[in-house]
């Protein structure tokens, strides 16, 4: 099976559908989304409706942390910029979509992998992968030989070394990463709404069960009609920014 990875839409319909057309002509076979559907940008509702269908024929669909805090809560761990765009998203819900993101669960299986938003130790805690000591505490709360997250808004790569010890790199995209099954794999996927690398380009990977084989890709797309739309939305300029700067 081919499966589509796509994790921190954060809202963004131009990068939501630039991935979707980009990995139909991959040929996948399914979705995963890997939490974070909403927050900063300007489409929470035409993107819902893009998930719910997916997930209607078969998706995997996991919530984030700002999919959480979409539901309520005062967000006091969350930066200004971000508690300013879950704040005006809370206003723009109805009950179908509140109802939706309610029934998300935190963590999923899928295959010979674990699925998640943040790390899948304490996946309530939105920890975040940065190193080689917290990619060991989500290898260790697994079970599965491959592990997908997001979160972390960049792509990377980590692998179980001779000694169990994780080391990281970064793959290149359009290439795919031979998975051997001597090793573990732990990927961070990437976002799709907002890329914070230096690249506007959204993120997304292919898992293909079939080859063993793992690759991410970057994929262009119209940053400057969604930052567009943030702006007229009334959002913070730094989220314009972020999308036409990618960091």
């Amino acid at each position: 099976m081919r499966l589509a990875l796509l994790a921190d839409i954060h809202s963004n319909l131009e990068a939501l559908g630039a991935c979707l057309a980009h990995a139909r002509r991959q040929g996948v076979d399914g979705y995963a989304l890997l939490g974070d559907l909403l927050g900063y940008n300007a489409d929470p509702l035409a993107c819902l409706d893009i998930v719910a269908e997916l997930a209607d024929h078969g998706a995997v669909v996991l919530a984030g942390n700002h999919d959480v805090a979409c539901l309520g809560g005062l967000c006091e761990n969350m930066s200004f910029h971000a508690r300013e765009a879950i704040y005006w998203t809370r206003a723009q819900l109805g009950a179908p979509q509140r109802g939706f993101l309610a029934g998300l669960p935190l963590t999923a299986a899928h295959g010979l992998a674990t699925l998640a938003h943040a790390s899948p130790d304490q996946p309530d805690r939105w920890q975040y992968i940065s190193g080689g000591s917290t990619a060991r505490r989500a290898f260790d709360a697994c079970a599965t030989p491959l592990v997908f997250v997001g979160h972390v808004h960049h792509t990377l790569l980590y692998f179980t070394s001779a000694n169990g010890e994780p080391r990281s790199f970064q793959p290149v995209p359009g290439t795919p990463v031979p998975l051997s099954a001597l090793r573990r794999w732990l990927l961070i996927v990437g976002a799709v709404g907002q890329p914070r690398d230096g690249l506007s380009a959204a993120c997304y990977a292919i898992h293909d069960g079939g080859a063993g084989t793992l690759t991410s890709y970057r994929v262009p797309y119209d940053c400057a009609a969604a930052a567009r739309k943030v702006r007229a939305a009334g959002l913070p300029e730094r989220l314009a920014l972020r999308l036409e700067a990618g960091r």
